[in-house]
């Protein structure tokens, strides 16, 4: 899509050492699987889920292999299921004693216009993206609720901001998931709870290219400043430090990880 160079991958310095997380839609090349892996690299114990349990196994594999077993693991779940999303926190619950860091990555997109769009396809972008954020926080706050403390970071996107053409979906989903985020960390910041979001523009991985035209996915990188997409570990840096201490006293904000032009 583009010849400007990305930077250097930037190494771990332990800024979740100890921690334990759990990061959903994690299988995979794009921003949760980047994310999962930067949380290892820095330290934190880490369970990974997402609804394609093939995908997640073979991921959990990989990363069991370079990190150690007793530093991932692996949960299926499809975050439209409230039995599945009650099971993967009771999971988490039950292995690692609390839960420190919940990563609020799973989404759905696609492209229709709103007069062309049915029922079904605007109903299942929400059920995925906002009620699936929803239903994953409700469970980590009554968890972190009683060991009083913790951090949740949720995926929305600049498109909850700005508009464009065939996403209408998608955007009031993302745009639903930054007032959810804003009013989830008045609620919990009196037991110890931060609540905070990422707003990528637009971060590179194969399902993406699927799901996006080379045109679309053309025009919208020469929105970018640096000519260029983001990696997804470069939007998993930010989600990294939303989930450390360097933000401690940060809560309620959705944080752009864009180089689009003012």
């Amino acid at each position: 899509m583009t010849d400007v160079e990305s930077p250097a991958y930037v190494p771990g310095h332990g800024l979740l050492k100890g921690r334990t997380a759990v990061v959903t839609a994690a299988a995979g090349a794009g921003i949760g699987g980047a994310t999962a892996r930067r949380f290892l690299e820095e330290g934190a114990r880490v369970l990974i889920s997402d609804a394609h349990a093939r995908r997640l196994k073979e991921y959990e594999t990989r990363l069991a292999g370079e990190f150690g077993r007793r530093s991932v693991t692996a949960v299926p779940c499809d975050v439209t299921d409230e039995d599945q999303v009650r099971a993967l926190f009771e999971t988490a619950a039950e292995e690692h004693g609390r839960l420190d860091v919940v990563v609020n990555n799973a989404g759905l997109g696609g492209t229709a216009e709103l007069a062309d769009m049915t029922d079904e396809q605007w109903s299942r972008v929400l059920d995925v993206t906002l009620n699936g954020t929803f239903r994953c926080t409700r469970a980590a706050l009554r968890l972190m609720r009683q060991s009083g403390g913790g951090v949740i970071v949720n995926n929305a996107s600049v498109v909850g901001w700005r508009a464009q053409a065939g996403q209408a979906h998608y955007a009031a989903a993302k745009a639903g998931v930054m007032a959810l985020t804003r009013c989830a960390a008045l609620e919990a910041a009196g037991y110890g709870v931060r609540v905070n979001a990422v707003s990528p523009s637009l971060a590179m991985h194969p399902h993406l290219v699927k799901v996006t035209s080379a045109e679309l996915l053309a025009e919208l990188t020469e929105r970018e400043a640096f000519g260029r997409y983001a990696e997804p570990w470069e939007v998993a840096n930010v989600i990294v430090f939303l989930a450390s201490g360097y933000s401690s006293y940060m809560t309620g904000e959705v944080v752009a990880v864009s180089s689009q032009h003012a």
